[in-house]
């Protein structure tokens, strides 16, 4: 579980580069902001909570800009070990 969350934010950079180009660099720099602030969380408990909820998040930002979340997060439904809609 240690590099899961390496692992996460690499998979939700690839799926920023399916948004439009105008919200590219808003989404990176939340992305980025979110995954900085808990890079030093400890038990694998909380861990897999916060990956589980960037996967959440995920689909919801690719669902409003009508790209195939299934489709496109399956590597990152993989890395955070999310279950349906999670």
């Amino acid at each position: 579980m240690a590099n899961a969350g390496l692992r996460a934010y690499r998979e939700v950079l690839r799926l920023v580069r399916r948004l439009p180009a105008d919200a590219r660099p808003y989404y990176a720099k939340y992305a980025r902001e979110n995954f900085v602030n808990y890079r030093d969380l400890s038990a694998d408990d909380d861990l897999a909570a916060l990956l589980r909820r960037a996967y959440a998040h995920s689909s919801w930002v690719l669902s409003k800009y009508s790209i195939d979340a299934d489709a496109a997060a399956g590597r990152l439904k993989e890395v955070c070990g999310a279950e349906g809609g999670a």
